[in-house]
């Protein structure tokens, strides 16, 4: 379990670095909804609402690269970065199955990224018993 606890940074980095290049959807909000789900859109909501969720994403993103930073922190970051990806996974599978093909790579990493979590977690609670 200290393998675990040792390295679940790693995961946080690159997880991390992936969700934060969402980014990219407040300068290019078309080409960003397009990119992960095949759609597009013709209004200015859409817009205000792909630009806002991008920004979201991204910051999550951010959150789970400081907790890989910042030891103190870690389990409070990861917890974050698990519960939306569990959100999206979630709403994905329950209202968007016309879009899971094209968004299956992001759902695949948010998955495995909850399952480590979660690992993470029982192995964080086993060490603490320990002590």
């Amino acid at each position: 379990m200290e393998f675990i606890t040792r390295n679940f940074k790693w995961l946080m980095l690159v997880s991390g670095a992936l969700t934060a290049t969402m980014f990219y959807g407040l300068i290019a909000p078309q080409t960003a909804l397009e990119s992960m789900f095949g759609a597009s859109f013709d209004g200015t909501l859409e817009s205000i609402i792909v630009r806002s969720w991008s920004a979201l994403v991204g910051l999550i993103g951010i959150v789970l690269i400081y907790g890989a930073l910042v030891e103190k922190h870690r389990v409070f970051a990861a917890a974050i970065g698990a519960l939306s990806k569990a959100i999206f996974v979630s709403l994905v599978i329950i209202y968007g199955q016309a879009y899971l093909a094209e968004a299956a790579s992001a759902i695949i990493m948010d998955i495995v990224v909850v399952a480590f979590t979660i690992t993470f977690f029982v192995a964080v609670r086993i060490q603490r018993s320990a002590l």
